[in-house]
């Protein structure tokens, strides 16, 4: 996943459908040369076109995956992803010999884990994983222990759709992509509420606060390292400190101990009025989703806010479900595809990817529900193919897109997140 700032640095990360439709780009850079598998950088990366492979070289890669099953690793907490998954992707990959084995997993780090220990036992091919569901951190991680196959990316033919003059795209939490994950999905964080239980939603962080001590019980947010329970405490890291501005960049331990105790502190005061009185923490934020479901919990979040319309849409979740975001904004990202170094289905693995990269299976995303928005440049579309996504009517428990991705936060470097994630533990759930 990426950061996205204002224009004069970074575009705007969640595109979407307003922005993307206009690249927010300058004129490219001479292309860098391709990286080899498991190459390491972690500065920024310069965003820049890249010219696909020739067709020749794909219909190689096409003959090879013919037959080849993707063990695709990711995380298996929502229905509907799933099925879009196990249904739609799977029907759009067989026409190529392919079959898309989903691997649920509760947490990316599981994957990660898996490849690593592979790695040190020296299994460096045949291995168990053959994608998956990444983003910042756990790119980061397998990035630097040389564990990703790299240089595939821009042989995709529907990476001609992709803008890698976006330095959001081109950089996950601050660390250069370098050819080696594939944007997926876009994504915007967001608070979802029942609009018959909180007819006036907070408008920033302190009202927020305010919000949970007048309504004891009615909030919860899942323990770390649940990413969207990550996420929430990097939100409100982001409001002690006074805003994100000066924490953009390489990880400061100095910045980071003058903000981190403002932080422990926050949660440590709000934690009486937090569900079970803050006794035990949902796991995971399908845990806290269910919870909303049950009426526990009046207040909820979400990394993905088209998924509520399919919880609405289920049952799962009142008709009454709205979505709002700060006043100032809340953070947005990317979410990308990986394949590990010693993936034996590096071939199919790619197809899947390109498969992802597809007009067609963007769309389809959207539509499902939980996936958020276009990671492809829809300017880039011809133009009978932008239509269906210019005219794409978001349903009204989805919060308009412009309200979604106004004054969004950027996202800040691995570090960050992990020292806070490991912070936590310490300081809130074993105070």
């Amino acid at each position: 996943m990426n950061i996205n700032r204002t224009r004069s640095r970074y575009c705007t990360v969640l595109t979407g459908l307003i922005v993307v439709l206009s690249a927010c780009s300058s004129a490219a850079p001479p292309a860098p040369a391709t990286p080899s598998p498991g190459a390491v950088s972690t500065s920024s990366a310069a965003a820049t076109d890249v010219p696909s492979a020739s067709a020749s070289n794909w219909d190689a890669v096409l003959a090879e995956a013919k037959g080849q099953t993707v063990n695709w690793y990711m995380w298996g907490g929502d229905d509907l992803i799933n099925q879009y998954v196990t249904g739609y992707l799977n029907t759009q990959a067989k026409p190529f010999g392919i079959t898309i084995n989903e691997v649920t997993i509760s947490d990316t780090v599981d994957a990660v884990n898996k490849v690593l220990g592979e790695k040190s036992a020296g299994k460096d091919s045949n291995g168990s994983v053959d994608m998956i569901w990444i983003n910042g951190e756990n790119f980061t991680t397998m990035k630097q222990a040389s564990a990703l196959y790299c240089g595939w990316v821009h042989d995709l033919p529907n990476d001609q759709y992709v803008d890698w003059n976006n330095p959001t795209v081109a950089n996950d939490f601050g660390i250069a992509v370098d050819n080696c994950e594939a944007p997926w999905t876009l994504a915007q964080f967001a608070m979802i509420y029942d609009s018959a239980k909180v007819p006036t939603p907070p408008t920033d962080a302190a009202s927020l606060i305010a919000w949970i001590k007048a309504n004891p019980g009615k909030f919860a947010y899942p323990a770390m390292p649940d990413f969207t329970g990550s996420v929430f405490a990097r939100q409100m890291f982001y409001y002690v400190n006074g805003g994100y501005q000066d924490l953009l960049g390489n990880f400061d331990q100095a910045k980071y101990d003058s903000v981190a105790p403002k932080l422990w502190t926050l949660l440590n005061d709000i934690e009486p009025s937090l569900w079970r009185q803050g006794s035990t923490y949902p796991q995971n934020i399908a845990a806290v989703d269910q919870l909303f479901a049950n009426g526990e919990v009046s207040l909820n979040m979400t990394y993905g806010p088209t998924e509520t319309a399919g919880f609405v849409q289920k049952g799962t979740w009142p008709a009454t479900t709205r979505e709002f975001v700060f006043d100032a904004g809340m953070i947005g990202d990317v979410s990308y595809v990986a394949i590990p170094y010693n993936s034996p289905h590096q071939a199919a693995a790619k197809v899947v990817a390109n498969i992802l990269l597809s007009p067609d299976a963007q769309l389809k995303a959207m539509a499902a529900g939980s996936l958020g928005y276009p990671a492809i440049d829809v300017g880039k579309l011809p133009a009978d193919q932008q239509t269906p996504f210019k005219n794409y009517a978001f349903p009204p428990e989805v919060a308009p897109l412009d309200v979604l991705i106004k004054n969004s936060n950027p996202e800040l470097q691995a570090k960050w997140a992990t020292t806070i994630e490991a912070d936590w533990t310490k300081n809130v759930l074993q105070k």
